[in-house]
């Protein structure tokens, strides 16, 4: 149960949230109107209710009350290029007397994919789609499919989409059958391989937790899924829809590991919706129309003009392979300084994370899989509430994702705040 003094530092966090946000409460009980909760993507929901912006230029937010935030958050990973980059701008508006919805190939489609092959070798060919759900959903049909199989093995606590959070018991999960492992743990994943390898189809697993807290991959285990698949013929699907951006060539590359098949998503449509799907040319090919008996792959807009142009300028002028190895530095030095302002405070905080994603959990004691995480909602949203009355704006559960946009000022200021908020309420964190 939460203390005296987080009960009490958390009523007035509300109070004086409230009381400074009139314009954006009112737009909440508008849009509760017309959608369900006021919200039509359930994680950017937080009580008591959620700020709604108006602007956001580079690294910057403006919301309705006209407060400016630093964001932090990066729109959950996807945002690497901050908002509104002038290369990606200028791609886009330019593409735009070329026409949107062209009903065919068009110039860029092959552009960025070759871009994304030559990143990400373990990829001999690639699909688009328009979410990294889809992608995933793609991939371990696709897995279904080739092996005859019918399971996944997946990790409990992982997140791989709208419709494929592996939790026990999830109500709008896909109807594939499951079976769950615990991450960074190869006796027990041996033992579930051992009786279910029949059944497997596929593995899916994230490099790095990201939805699940933030939580690396242990090199030992990524390479055991990877060993354990070549031997029962499972399909290895390595989900980097958030960590591609962790290294020039995603994890896999940081870890010397290839999976069969890779899922992307997030900032590689350069801020518009995207997803793909890429691995091997012998599991790839099978979407090749020209061939019978190749597997259907439809969506309207996977090669749209907008996600394609945007993602093929902001891979080339922006996310360069010098700018991503020193955001990804950047990120471990962050993490670093918050862990250590945590400390010499005495204050059980400790941030997770490789790179640029990270997330702050609410204890000492070491974080290997979800399971270890002592849940702490009250604590979490203390540090947003007191976070954003100092301008800095990220998840409510602690994530954030740095972006190409933000500077050496940025980070300085976010660490003041940090700090600031530990001291001011070292009582309510105990």
């Amino acid at each position: 149960m939460p203390s005296t003094a987080l009960k009490t530092a958390l009523i007035n966090a509300e109070k004086k949230y409230i009381a400074s946000n009139p314009k954006s409460q009112t737009r909440y009980h508008e849009a509760s109107r017309v959608m369900p909760g006021g919200n039509t993507r359930t994680v950017i929901f937080y009580s008591p209710f959620p700020v709604t912006f108006e602007k956001g230029e580079g690294a910057y937010l403006w919301d309705l009350d006209g407060h400016h935030y630093t964001d932090y958050l990066g729109e959950y990973s996807a945002g690497l290029y901050g908002h509104s980059h002038p290369a990606i701008r200028k791609a886009v508006v330019d593409s735009l007397d070329y026409g949107t919805v062209l009903g065919g190939p068009n110039l860029h489609e092959t552009e960025l994919a070759r871009e994304i092959c030559k990143r990400f070798p373990s990829c001999d060919l690639i699909r688009f789609c328009n979410s990294g759900t889809e992608a995933n959903l793609l991939a371990l049909c696709a897995a279904r499919a080739i092996t005859g199989r019918s399971h996944v093995l997946g990790f409990e606590g992982g997140y791989h989409g709208g419709v494929l959070k592996m939790f026990p018991n999830e109500a709008l999960n896909v109807p594939i059958p499951m079976v769950l492992g615990q991450y960074n743990d190869i006796e027990t994943t041996r033992e579930l391989v051992k009786t279910h390898a029949g059944d497997l189809a596929a593995i899916i697993v994230e490099p790095m937790m990201g939805s699940g807290g933030a939580i690396p991959g242990d090199s030992a285990f990524l390479s055991y899924l990877r060993e354990t698949a070549d031997e029962h013929g499972i399909i290895l699907i390595f989900d980097e829809v958030m960590t591609s951006r962790l290294s020039p060539g995603g994890l896999q590359s940081r870890l010397g590991i290839q999976p069969d098949l890779t899922s992307f998503g997030k900032y590689l449509g350069g801020g518009f919706s995207f997803g793909a799907f890429g691995g091997k040319a012998e599991i790839m090919s099978r979407f090749d129309p020209s061939k019978s008996n190749s597997y259907a792959h439809a969506g309207t807009f996977n090669n749209n003009i907008m996600s394609m142009t945007a993602g093929l300028a902001g891979l080339r002028e922006a996310a360069t392979t010098d700018a991503l190895t020193q955001l990804n530095q950047t990120g471990d030095w962050l993490r670093e300084e918050m862990n250590a302002a945590a400390k010499a405070l005495s204050v059980a905080v400790q941030v997770t994370g490789v790179g640029s994603i990270m997330t702050m959990h609410f204890q000492t004691n070491p974080i290997h899989r979800p399971a270890d995480i002592t849940s702490a909602p009250e604590k979490h949203a203390l540090i947003h509430l007191e976070m954003m009355s100092r301008g800095i704006y990220f998840a409510r559960r602690g994530y954030m994702a740095l972006s190409l946009a933000l500077t050496d000022e940025d980070h300085q200021r976010m660490l003041s705040a940090f700090k600031d908020f530990l001291s001011d309420n070292q009582d309510a964190l105990h």
